[in-house]
């Protein structure tokens, strides 16, 4: 018996260390848009043989534990089997247009994981554990449960469920005062309960959590959410790193670390994308009604048909394309690549350009566009091609609004000034397609979209596809 409980732990100490391996390797190779996808399956090994190497703790259980071995390795099971029917269900049902929510759903979940153990440990009678294991204990559940709330109010308000941001006067001394009176709880139960609060104490401080997840993130618009994705992704990986250090257990502190340090930087990376803090994103009204600078925009918008843009862009030598959420909503980006042949075909040097921040989520366009199968060589980041603008014929804005305002360079009373943006108002000629006249997420009203050089073309953007495909083709007859 001795020697199999030394064999089990060999075996699970090694399959954590490849699965670290795994996880490390997977996410070096999801840096670039040609290895991403062979990453995400590395990763997901690493993931499977984690799950697996767990089950042989079971030969390292005393004795007197054995009674209820069966039952917790039954359910433990039924729960895993369960996860990854549904994950797989869902996963492969999912509309592109539904992705952002789905990744702050299942991230939410890693929070409620995460806080759920850290539960399962304050609850546990007779289990006495050190200041540093309570802390990170503690520090995990506050960190997962926030992660949890926040990230289901993210996918309510992604899904268009919660359609508006709910502001109050003084809305962030109360938050404050929430945060405050869970942390106190949560320091109570650490110093003076010993890990050893009543049940009722302990529900206190997983509601002050919850609570405050929803009431910080119920004022952020949808212009944020990518940033706040992005955020509780990296609060998930480190609550998922905290306990994997209450349960000695290697695999989960190497994942949440690397899950927490990555979110993280890609956070920094879009708040910088937009000339903000993550402070003023998370605490800021940003967007609110009356923002100064956001009034209307002295012009008119000029309507273009679909043909007429179509058959100018065919006899231009240099395209860009400029994708933002409507090409999502209107699940066009198969059309558009249809269209793009046409042109490249025809001789036309054609290039797509990508903001940080485009889309619902980060990468939101980048995954758009690689379903539609658009070549790698062909997408280009806002650094790499925003100075080729002033060379192109024609730039095309399929349903992007704040990321190609040139307020953010012009104008110092609106809200997005200083925020990078493509220069898509340098091209000779500007095509925008849109629904309609609405500003975006932001509030903020588009200069762009009266420019001299700018012509709208109203309508569903696949619809406007097909139009311009068709307009391409007639050409050749």
């Amino acid at each position: 018996m001795e020697n199999l409980q030394e064999h089990s732990q060999f075996a699970i100490d090694a399959s954590y260390v490849i699965a670290a391996f795994l996880f490390i390797y997977g996410l070096k190779r999801m840096s670039s848009p040609v290895t991403a996808r062979s990453g995400i399956v590395v990763a997901g090994w690493g993931m499977l043989l984690a799950a697996l190497a767990s089950f042989l703790y079971v030969f390292g259980i005393d004795e007197a534990a054995r009674p209820h071995l069966q039952t917790n390795v039954v359910l433990a099971a039924v729960a895993l089997g369960i996860g990854t029917v549904w994950a797989w269900w869902s996963g492969r049902r999912v509309a592109m247009t539904a992705m952002p929510q789905m990744v702050a759903l299942y991230n939410g979940m890693g929070g409620g994981a995460a806080a759920a153990i850290a539960a399962v440990e304050l609850l546990r009678p007779g289990v006495e554990h050190g200041i540093a294991v309570l802390l990170f204990t503690v520090s995990g559940a506050l960190i997962g449960a926030v992660a949890l709330s926040g990230s289901l109010i993210a996918w309510a308000k992604l899904d268009g469920r919660i359609n508006k941001a709910w502001r109050m006067g003084g809305q962030q001394v109360l938050n404050g005062l929430v945060f405050l009176a869970t942390l106190v709880i949560g320091l109570w139960i650490v110093f003076f309960a010993g890990g050893h609060a009543p049940p009722a104490v302990v529900a206190a401080f997983f509601i002050g959590a919850l609570v405050f997840g929803v009431l910080v993130t119920m004022p952020i618009g949808g212009a944020d959410m990518p940033v706040v994705i992005s955020l509780y992704n990296a609060f998930t990986g480190l609550a998922v790193g905290f306990e994997g250090y209450v349960l000695q257990n290697p695999a989960l502190m190497i994942a949440g670390m690397v899950v927490g340090s990555a979110g993280t930087l890609l956070t920094l990376l879009m708040a910088k994308a937009m000339n903000r803090s993550v402070a003023n994103v998370i605490f800021s009204n940003f967007g609110a009604a009356g923002d100064e600078g956001s009034g209307d925009v002295q012009g008119t918008q000029k309507p273009a048909e679909a043909s007429d843009a179509a058959i100018n862009m065919r006899y231009a030598s240099k395209v860009i394309i400029a994708p933002g959420y409507g090409l999502a909503v209107a699940q066009a980006q198969h059309k558009l690549y249809e269209f793009v042949q046409l042109l490249v075909a025809e001789g036309v040097e054609v290039k797509f350009a990508i903001h940080p921040v485009a889309g619902r989520m980060p990468g939101h366009m980048n995954v758009l566009l690689a379903e539609a199968g658009v070549p790698y060589d062909m997408i280009y980041d806002l650094e790499d091609i925003n100075a080729e603008f002033k060379e192109a014929d024609v730039a095309v804005v399929i349903g992007a609004n704040d990321t190609v305002n040139p307020a953010a360079r012009t104008n110092k009373s609106s809200p997005i000034y200083g925020m990078p943006i493509l220069n898509v108002d340098q091209a000779r000629q500007v095509y925008v397609i849109k629904r309609g006249q609405g500003k975006g997420y932001s509030g903020v009203e588009n200069e762009l979209f009266y420019a001299d050089n700018t012509n709208m073309v109203y309508g569903d953007a696949q619809k406007v596809m097909v139009e311009m495909i068709q307009a391409v083709k007639s050409l050749e007859e």
